[in-house]
């Protein structure tokens, strides 16, 4: 089992960049895939990007390919997202995920464990 604590949500202009990171805990981390989510006010949770075990396999949603950029850093128990060029309809609580699927998992049914979610509002 895992436990997952996001941290890095604010409220910034568009245009602005952010960086979120996911802290997990154990020593099992390296084992999952890990992924993060997002959910707006009144939508549903919607993907945002994938990154495998070692660093490779990213996968991103196609609304925020170019602009965002996973990344995981094994030895710190970590995973980023590094959020650039940010628009209003970025607004949401992203949460991170972990899961033991291999390949590029996309679904929420694909992920195991959440974190709690942090908060990222960009004004126009």
């Amino acid at each position: 089992q895992v436990q997952l604590v996001e941290s890095g949500g604010g409220l910034v202009q568009a245009g602005d960049s952010l960086r979120l990171s996911c802290g997990a805990s154990g020593r099992t981390f390296r084992t999952y895939g890990m992924g993060w989510f997002r959910q707006a006010p009144g939508k549903g949770r919607e993907f945002v990007a994938t990154i495998g075990r070692s660093g490779g396999g990213t996968f991103y949603a196609d609304s925020v390919k170019g602009r965002f950029t996973i990344s995981r850093d094994n030895a710190k128990n970590t995973v980023y997202l590094q959020m650039n060029a940010l628009k209003p309809e970025d607004t949401a609580i992203y949460y991170c995920a972990a899961t033991h699927q291999y390949g590029t998992p996309s679904h929420i049914s694909d992920f195991e464990y959440w974190g709690q979610g942090t908060q990222v509002t960009v004004s126009s």
